[in-house]
């Protein structure tokens, strides 16, 4: 009932997410033996009784996965869960498709208090706190204490992120980072050097500029708050309080300190000058004007980096470089994108067991390499760099290996760890509202940021307020 409360009083608070609600897919449940009935027959009963008892332990545990993987990556999914179900007789797992990130998220809220809901459910990064806030998890740290699982063989700067008071909450499934994509060819017509991307802030206005030619744009950055987040970050900058929400729940938005407001600055300056556009938030748009020619300089997901180059189709060079980060800014990194993999704590033992088993075969080398290739997404499992199969896929996509790069050279921080708030979707429409307010000249950056601060700030103290009764 206690979860009950907390659940309603989370849809309250988390307005972003609570979409409307589509319904929920159907979970078998346990394989649970029948009770024998009562009879004068006392041997056959036993008989009866033994005989499903022996039928329930021969049927294979299943295990319902909700995830939020369309297209050529659900065609992946289904082709991991398949020769999962072929090589593991005891454990079947049905994947089922339930969405959006948010609309996934909304359905199994409307499960809590049911046995409608999933065994196993992938999550968008910027879920995890309300995850852990439910109280409907078992976090994964307690099946790799149990079975002693290794955890030094996964990307340690991938599971920062879900590792909260030394605990993993889950295990992370499709991650990925922000890089910047250049156009070769058009570095080399306008004199720069094609094998030296902008490194920093004033580099990358520097390059727009040269790039930039009658008038006509030569850059564009798509209003995605997790590009703001990511430019904090960059810089070693908390994004909340309390160690990025980290060494105790967040309590403030730091949206308005010198990262955001120097990064806004820059941002709109570059528009002001006409050497950046402004092309809205789908990164869909900035991506096909850069695959079309018609800008030089983009920043998007190492996760689309082979539809990127794919779509330029050999029109051109495609160039990728780390994130830009202004020139006094000494140490920071990338924040992992994506989601992860939540083990649900209504479902019997046998079921969280069997989830278990299929991580952890998620996370075996061959498994995380085909994943890679066939998506695009970073491999969470070091051994994963050692599989033909990406090093094939890697010869052929020189331009990921300064995804990896960036990955590995990130400092170890709070700030590079990933900010943690139960509104973060909110958060997120709230800073693309203010990007969006600045670059079209309605408010000066820093008002922007200030106000959307104090917005995300109220949201964070009635959030905390509800979660605390």
């Amino acid at each position: 009932m206690k979860a009950f409360r907390l659940r309603k009083s989370l849809l309250l608070i988390t307005t972003a997410l609570t979409v409307a609600l589509a319904g929920c897919g159907n979970n078998s449940g346990g394989n649970n033996a029948g009770s024998g009935t009562n009879g004068a027959a006392g041997n056959s009963s036993s008989s009866n009784t033994s005989g499903k008892a022996a039928a329930a332990e021969a049927a294979p545990v299943k295990v319902t996965w909700w995830h939020s993987m369309s297209g050529t990556n659900e065609k992946a999914v289904n082709e991991i869960v398949s020769d999962f179900n072929s090589s593991h007789k005891d454990v079947q797992v049905e994947a089922v498709f339930q969405g959006k990130y948010d609309e996934s998220l909304n359905k199994l809220k409307a499960s809590f208090g049911s046995n409608s809901g999933p065994d196993l459910i992938q999550v968008y990064e910027i879920g995890s706190k309300f995850m852990i806030d439910s109280k409907m998890i078992t976090p994964v740290q307690q099946f790799i204490d149990e079975d002693q699982y290794d955890l030094s063989q996964l990307e340690p700067n991938i599971t920062r992120y879900y590792t909260i008071d030394g605990k993993l909450n889950a295990m992370p499934f499709n991650t990925s980072n922000p890089i910047l994509y250049y156009n070769k060819d058009a570095f080399k017509a306008a004199g720069l050097d094609p094998e030296n991307p902008p490194k920093t802030y004033e580099d990358f206005e520097k390059a727009a500029k040269a790039l930039a030619k009658n008038g006509k744009p030569a850059a564009s950055i798509a209003i995605y708050g997790w590009f703001m987040e990511q430019l904090f970050a960059n810089q070693n900058a908390d994004y909340v309080n309390n160690g990025n929400g980290r060494e105790s729940s967040a309590t403030e938005s730091l949206l308005n300190s010198d990262a955001g407001v120097k990064t806004l600055e820059w941002w709109k300056r570059m528009i002001d000058e006409k050497a950046v556009s402004n092309l809205g938030r789908n990164t869909d748009d900035t991506d096909a004007a850069f695959a079309a020619g018609q800008i030089a300089m983009t920043l998007d997901s190492t996760a689309s980096l082979r539809n990127i180059v794919q779509s330029v189709g050999g029109k051109f060079e495609v160039g990728t470089g780390f994130l830009p980060k202004p020139a006094d800014a000494k140490e920071g990194g990338v924040v992992v994108g994506g989601a992860s993999l939540y083990i649900m704590n209504n479902k019997p033992v046998e079921e969280q067991k069997a989830a278990w088993e299929f991580i952890k075969y998620l996370a075996t080398p061959e498994v995380q390499a085909k994943w890679s290739v066939n998506t695009g997404y970073f491999p969470i499992t070091k051994a994963a760099y050692d599989q033909q199969v990406l090093k094939d896929n890697m010869a052929k996509y020189p331009q990921f290996q300064t995804a990896v790069d960036q990955l590995h050279a990130s400092t170890e921080s709070t700030a590079t760890s990933g900010a943690v708030m139960g509104v973060f979707p909110e958060a997120r429409q709230i800073v693309e509202g203010a990007i969006e307010s600045a670059l079209n000249g309605k408010q000066e950056p820093k008002a922007a940021l200030d106000e959307a601060a104090k917005q995300i700030t109220d949201k964070i103290a009635q959030y905390n307020e509800t979660v605390q009764k």
